[in-house]
């Protein structure tokens, strides 16, 4: 299983395989032809609460990765929905990137849910 992560903004590619917006909102700007997804698994994504604690803050991002496995781990919900994107992922001829609205290439969320997905 091959997991890469992509701004939604940037311009979709071929090589970016099966194509899975992990945001819970949807992006602004961005019309649905331009995403070009293949999923949008918002549940997958951290909780509202967990999103509005961390506000993006990079000195917040080592224990926003702590809650945000937790979340993974242990929310029904979230964990049904990682079952989800692990089987699309395992079925995906190629790689599965991963899109996600957040400015900054490093310090986003879908950085530790791809560190995650590898992990386990």
């Amino acid at each position: 299983m091959s997991i890469r992560i992509k701004r939604i903004y940037d311009d979709a590619a071929d090589d970016d395989g099966f194509r899975v917006l992990v945001d819970r909102l949807w992006p602004r700007g961005v019309t649905k032809e331009r995403a070009r997804l293949d999923a949008w698994l918002k549940e997958v994504a951290p909780s509202p609460e967990l999103r509005t604690w961390w506000n993006h803050d990079p000195e917040r991002i080592g224990e926003f990765a702590v809650r945000y496995r937790a979340e993974l781990d242990d929310d029904p919900e979230t964990m049904r929905a990682v079952t989800a994107l692990r089987e699309l992922a395992a079925h995906a001829t190629g790689p599965t990137t991963l899109l996600y609205g957040a400015k900054d290439p490093v310090v986003n969320h879908a950085r530790v849910l791809a560190d995650y997905l590898g992990d386990k």
